[in-house]
């Protein structure tokens, strides 16, 4: 086992890795921007280091910056969160070169599934479904109407490197699918540096489930339950639960076989995720995409399965075995996760600003991972999120009690801030229910 991990990332996300590398009893180093200065995880780490402007460019996404916070730091190995560089196979294998751990999966891995429509081919070729779709990238409007006219309308356009709930249109017809293939490929050649398209078969009504799985230093792939996404605002998750209220035993069972030979068609290494499609109407699943990463909701797993992912992140990593049985997982209760970002509750639109007033709820089966505190400020540099609220009960609707509780006793006041949101959905039938999909924020808002 390495003694020193590098946390190339911040907030939320660098406090959370960084407090299980120091209960693992190693050394965590943080990496910080000049807006970052005074977040909390800069002096929690063992040692600090100033990498850059707040710009991400000049920071968190400078991999020569990373590297020589790594070397001068003394430190062995690299956990690079989500979100920036986690998913970027070059740096990835920059760290190898440099030689450094990488707490992730084999940049080979990253690639191959980082390309949504190779990701679609290969997981296809080993029996997940996908729905239709293009199979080759899509680079001009003619082929996108000659596609179109064998997939059927409506279509879902979609940036082939994008990720995020980025890069995404919905045509319903030939006009709209002519505006909108060029604004997305626009959009793509600007964020990904790659203009390919994929066109897929939009479904009006689906559910949006996901499923943990973690390559064993050993060679296994192991999937560690589903995760309903659902409450989402502009393609982006809100909520996050598990298990799925819309998913029952069989399903279950196809869909963690499905996701494994999914991951096992790259050779996965590490924690990933096969994220999915559930087709309200007909209750069939499709492939949507592989995060290669840490996921944002992993604490819901982590509390149903009773599991540290990111401590089993750094064993795998350094090829050691992980701290379950593999064959024996005994999933408990129900969790939700809630993202406190600081963002209006009816627009989501952004709201930064400084932290006046922070108090965190507590008590049985609450767990808050935050990346800010009163007296820090949430600055427009980055995402807006500041905080998950995550909750645990011994089925749903303790979990959603629980939840309600909690969000009441979360007082944060400066910026804007979400948590109403949370009240009104924890009161809506629907979400009650468990009958939702991810139209639900919306209709929510008409």
């Amino acid at each position: 086992m390495f003694e020193t991990v590098l946390v190339a990332n911040r907030g939320e996300i660098a406090r959370r890795v960084i407090r299980t590398v120091q209960g693992m009893g190693l050394r965590a180093v943080a990496v910080y921007s000049e807006a970052d200065r005074d977040l909390p995880y800069v002096t929690e780490a063992d040692e600090s280091v100033l990498i850059g402007a707040a710009p991400p460019a000049q920071s968190y996404r400078s991999v020569e910056a990373l590297l020589e916070a790594a070397h001068r730091t003394g430190s062995q190995a690299v956990h690079p969160g989500y979100g920036f560089l986690a998913e970027d196979p070059s740096f990835a294998a920059r760290v190898q070169d440099a030689g450094l751990v990488w707490v992730g999966p084999r940049p080979e891995s990253i690639g191959a599934m980082g390309d949504k429509i190779r990701a679609r081919n290969l997981v296809a070729a080993v029996g997940m479904p996908v729905s239709r779709g293009s199979t080759e990238p899509v680079l001009d409007v003619a082929s996108a109407v000659r596609a179109a006219e064998r997939i059927g309308y409506p279509l879902m356009v979609k940036a082939s490197a994008g990720g995020g709930g980025m890069g995404m249109a919905v045509a319903a017809d030939e006009d709209a699918l002519v505006v909108e293939f060029a604004r997305v490929q626009s959009f793509a050649g600007r964020m990904f540096g790659d203009p390919s398209v994929l066109l897929e078969r939009y479904f009006p009504r689906v559910r949006h489930v996901e499923v943990q799985v973690l390559g064993l230093a050993d060679g296994r792939v192991v999937a560690l339950g589903e995760r309903e996404c659902s409450v989402q605002r502009r393609n982006q998750k809100l909520v996050e639960e598990s298990p799925s209220p819309a998913v029952g035993p069989e399903l279950r069972l196809r869909m963690l076989a499905s996701a494994v030979r999914a991951a096992e068609a790259v050779g996965y290494l590490n924690a990933g995720t096969i994220e999915c499609l559930l087709d309200v109407d007909s209750g069939e699943f499709f492939f949507l995409e592989m995060n290669t990463r840490l996921q944002v909701e992993h604490p819901v797993t982590e509390l149903v399965q009773r599991i540290d992912i990111v401590e089993q992140q750094l064993l795998v990593a350094a090829g050691e075995p992980v701290t379950f049985d593999p064959d024996a997982l005994q999933p408990t209760g129900h969790a939700i996760e809630m993202r406190v970002n600081a963002e209006d509750p009816v627009r989501f639109l952004p709201g930064p600003g400084a932290i006046t007033v922070w108090e965190e709820p507590s008590g049985e089966g609450v767990r808050v991972d935050a990346g800010y505190a009163a007296g820090t400020t949430v600055t427009p540099h980055y995402d807006s999120l500041m905080a998950k609220l995550v909750v645990h009960g011994v089925d749903r609707d303790e979990a959603i009690s629980r939840a309600r509780d909690a969000v009441r006793a979360f007082h944060i006041e400066g910026p804007k801030c979400n948590l109403p949101f949370f009240g009104e959905l924890l009161d809506h039938p629907h979400f009650l229910s468990g009958q939702y999909d991810t139209g639900l924020v919306g209709r929510m808002r008409s």
